[in-house]
């Protein structure tokens, strides 16, 4: 099988024509030679090519929650998005904190073949926090588990947590935590502040985010394992996140694209489309998360993509479900808020959605350089262009959307897994 992009633009530089053979890039230039007459032509047309994007934080539901989204579905969102690679997390039904469950989501999401799907392993069993998962066996089963997390919850017992590192550096995979003091965010509803206060809305506070992240890398540096912090979302985090890098721990982060965004001043009509787990914070926070991320000390973007069929967001604010879709938006959030202020090129962009993803869970073969050699995981990104989002216009039975109605820049033109087209010009490619 063989593909011939034509003019494209690898990190927005010269461009090139490239020549994929079997899913590796064999010829990088103008005009390459070693096309055969069958070779299928994707026409760049000057667009901007990047590494296929990683993300190490999307719901896909199943199995258990197919009503609001599937891996089928969730893959076509991935490859829609950008993405060539895409990390399952565990709050399943069942949980993922078997190897017969991870298996079953990893063969599943290869059936479909549009993404690779990666299951992340429960830390503890049912994600109940008392009682550690069987790490090992997933590890080693044919899903090749190199993420645990309790997703949803947090890993609050400060003895599971330290076995659990403990653990990680023994196998070599990582621990990923929802940092939240579930103590102090009983009955929460928003970020703890004036909007919150205004609105008469229990509050989040951010305390009880740092405070679990800055006892975790105290006990991922005792351990020396691998310790990654989902969805930042308190500018006070980033100091601690800073400190523990800079004493060595093992320790990476992520921040979701509504985060870099979006403010709780979206809450004033109440509207549910809104709420999500960590809350939106202020515009303070919003501004220190992209600080943070074109410094470093934030490593990546991951979308925590959160599908909720309509019965559960299209009811009163108490009793919604949090979460937001981020799949198919979350390149262009990025240029909006990173690429369009100058805080991130091209390559940035490729560092924070693909390279350092890939490097965090342990994919080889993703977030690879553009050359000769290398495998054929891509995104074809127009950069100029705007588009309209629309909620029930994105893949799957879900339309949660927080950007409904709002015009974003850029646009995902094709995808390519290994060398195959698996989305263009907005239409998955079976």
């Amino acid at each position: 099988m063989t593909l011939l992009i034509k003019n494209a633009r690898p990190y927005g530089e010269d461009a090139v024509d490239i020549l994929v053979t079997d899913g590796v890039i064999t010829e990088i230039g103008t005009g390459p030679t070693g096309a055969p007459d069958d070779t299928e032509i994707l026409d760049a047309d000057g667009h901007v090519l990047l590494p296929g994007l990683v993300d190490l934080h999307v719901h896909l539901r199943e199995p258990g929650g197919e009503e609001s989204e599937t891996i089928e579905s969730g893959s076509h969102a991935a490859a829609l998005g950008g993405f060539t690679a895409v990390f399952a997390m565990p709050n399943t039904d069942p949980v993922q904190d078997t190897a017969v469950v991870v298996e079953h989501v990893r063969r599943r999401g290869a059936e479909i073949g549009l993404v690779d799907v990666h299951p992340v392993g429960a830390v503890t069993q049912g994600r109940k926090g008392s009682q550690l998962a069987e790490l090992g066996t997933m590890a080693s089963s044919a899903a090749q588990v190199r993420i645990f997390s309790d997703d949803g919850s947090c890993v609050d017992d400060p003895v599971i947590m330290r076995r659990a590192l403990e653990y990680a550096s023994a196998l070599d995979v990582v621990i990923a935590q929802h940092a939240e003091d579930h103590r102090l965010t009983e009955g929460a509803q928003a970020h703890e502040g004036a909007t919150a206060a205004r609105l008469g809305l229990a509050g989040w506070p951010a305390t009880a985010e740092e405070t679990i992240v800055a006892r975790d890398c105290a006990l991922a540096r005792e351990a020396g394992a691998a310790l990654h912090v989902c969805h930042v979302s308190s500018l006070h985090t980033i100091a601690v996140l800073r400190a523990a890098k800079a004493q060595g721990v093992r320790v990476s982060a992520e921040v979701t694209p509504h985060h870099l965004l979006l403010t709780d001043g979206r809450l004033a009509g109440y509207d549910p489309v809104n709420k999500v787990n960590p809350p939106l914070r202020t515009g303070a926070d919003t501004q220190a998360m992209r600080e943070a991320l074109a410094e470093g000390v934030i490593d990546v973007v991951a979308t925590d993509h959160a599908p909720h069929a309509h019965q559960y967001k299209d009811t009163e604010w108490a009793v919604a479900r949090p979460g937001m879709l981020g799949l198919q938006t979350s390149l262009s959030v990025v240029i909006h808020t990173m690429v369009e202020p100058g805080l991130l090129d091209w390559h940035g962009v490729a560092r924070v959605m693909s390279e350092r993803p890939a490097e965090i869970g342990n994919l080889p073969d993703q977030g690879r350089p553009i050359a000769v050699g290398e495998p054929a995981n891509l995104c074809l990104v127009d950069p100029d262009a705007q588009w309209t989002v629309r909620g029930t216009a994105l893949a799957g039975p879900s339309a949660n959307t927080p950007y409904e109605g709002m015009r974003l820049p850029g646009a995902v033109v094709a995808t390519v897994l290994r060398g195959r087209i698996t989305a263009r010009d907005g239409k998955v490619v079976a």
